[in-house]
């Protein structure tokens, strides 16, 4: 499927992960990925910035696709 969103993103279907407090983890993040949307990985769930860059790190191991980082702005 051809869609302005699928060209931008470069995914194959224009479905994208929402951002889903506790749910949002490498494997999600990775399994949407692979199978054709955006995966979502939740930055909010990490209680570090270096926790967070393994669970980058470990979403890159588990996909070679495209995939976003949903960072909160709420204090």
């Amino acid at each position: 499927m051809k869609t302005r969103i699928t060209e931008l993103l470069r995914i194959q279907y224009p479905i994208l992960c929402g951002g889903m407090m506790w749910l949002g983890n490498p494997e999600l993040c990775a399994a949407v990925s692979n199978a054709g949307g955006m995966g979502n990985l939740v930055a909010a769930i990490y209680d570090s910035g270096e926790a967070l860059r393994q669970a980058i790190r470990r979403t890159r191991e588990l996909t070679d696709r495209p995939f976003g980082v949903n960072l909160t702005l709420l204090p």
